[in-house]
């Protein structure tokens, strides 16, 4: 009898060492306070820029004839005024298809780049519950309230920000040590 209730008090004690550790993060702030997603969304917007210029400047030659033939179809008979009219919508609809490529563009290169920031907070996130030894962690944000109530001590989210962030900074010093002498110069 004595051996059973010594078993069991082992099995006791050993069940409750592997307690269950959970917590949960704020996935829209840690997208926000990020520094991989900052520049990823510097990088777009500085794409879309781009891209947005390139258009403005092929539709400007557009817009001067669309001009012209304004100003001189008083002086342009029935069937001119057709043949003109209809190149102009030829050339308004190759513009149109150029600048909806250019916005496909855009989008797909900007999905890209969120399953790639998303994979990276993931991965993270793994390495980051495995080392602090927990069992779960939720992800949670304002929109979707996965976490209808957690107790404040639980929330991690400003934690991992700042590990992630000196995570990406690492990330960066090393695929670009030159990066590293201009911070450290300014």
């Amino acid at each position: 009898m004595k051996k059973l209730i010594g078993v069991f008090s082992i099995l006791i004690l050993l069940s409750s060492c592997n307690q269950t550790k959970i917590a949960y993060v704020d996935v829209s702030e840690i997208l926000k306070e990020y520094k991989g997603s900052k520049k990823a969304e510097e990088e777009m917007r500085i794409q879309s820029d781009k891209i947005a210029k390139e258009l403005d400047e092929l539709a400007f030659p557009f817009q001067q004839k669309v001009q012209e033939y304004q100003n001189n179809s008083k002086n342009l008979s029935d069937s001119e005024k057709k043949i003109r009219e209809q190149e102009l919508m030829q050339e308004q609809q190759i513009i149109q298809r150029q600048q909806q490529m250019a916005q496909q563009q855009v989008q797909e290169e900007g999905q890209k780049r969120i399953d790639i920031i998303n994979d990276e907070i993931g991965s993270f996130l793994s390495e980051y519950a495995e080392s602090h030894g927990f069992t779960y962690i939720l992800g949670t944000s304002s929109q979707t309230k996965t976490v209808m109530y957690g107790d404040e001590t639980l929330n991690i989210t400003e934690e991992v920000i700042e590990a992630l962030n000196k995570d990406y900074d690492a990330d960066s010093v090393e695929s670009n040590p030159s990066e590293s002498v201009k911070d450290s110069t300014n």
